[in-house]
């Protein structure tokens, strides 16, 4: 009787113990996705080892008290390679720092999954496609940095309903339609849609379609 105690015990201790690791290890695999679909000449993801409990001693990879990842800091990394749909994963993700890199392939429209995202940061990369609608579901998003990339398509107007948003950046891409005027969009300067060739604006609401020249 005493041994099957014990053993119960162990297993009990065995079961709680883990508990924990579950997010940490979903939340490594899904950052390992990452690294497998990203060329890293400099070995900046040197660190990142599946085999660990959780990413969060991994360099480039910030956690909270609960070893949560809330940023992702790889920024300026020499790193080329697709963005993963296993990012939206991230769920407590704060800071997406991609900015500066030699990125290809779409945005994932996964990411819109990420609800405590406050800075999506993708500028001077080599993305394609378009601007995923799924973003406005971003609801904590403070800084949208697509700058600087090849992007098509018009800028969605769910982005519209993201009362935090602060900063938004899509200059020097391929879009077109028209510049949105409402909600946060009202304070951000013009220069920050230059160059554009086919984009227009700012509409003026109510008069035209704002996916005007995207066909």
């Amino acid at each position: 009787m005493a041994m099957a105690a014990a053993c119960c015990l162990l297993t009990l201790t065995l079961t709680v113990s883990l508990v924990p690791l579950v997010y940490g290890n979903s939340e490594g695999d899904a950052l390992y996705t990452l690294r497998r679909s990203l060329s890293d000449p400099d070995n900046v993801l040197q660190s990142w080892d599946p085999t660990l409990v959780n990413p969060c001693t991994w360099f480039h990879i910030t956690c909270n008290q609960d070893n949560r990842v809330t940023r992702v800091d790889l920024g300026n990394s020499n790193l080329s390679g697709h963005l993963v749909p296993e990012l939206g994963k991230l769920e407590h993700l704060q800071y997406l720092e991609l900015y500066k890199n030699n990125i290809q392939g779409t945005i994932p429209a996964e990411l819109g999954n990420l609800k405590s995202l406050i800075s999506l940061d993708l500028y001077n990369n080599n993305l394609s496609g378009t601007i995923p609608s799924s973003l406005g579901k971003l609801k904590s998003l403070v800084f949208l940095r697509l700058n600087d990339n090849k992007l098509i398509g018009p800028i969605p107007r769910d982005l519209v309903g993201i009362s935090s948003l602060k900063v938004v950046d899509v200059s020097n891409n391929d879009l077109c339609g028209t510049i949105p005027t409402s909600g946060p969009f009202e304070h951000i300067p013009l220069n920050n849609f230059e160059n554009n060739r086919r984009l227009e604006g700012p509409e003026l609401l109510g008069l035209a379609s704002y996916d005007t020249n995207c066909s």
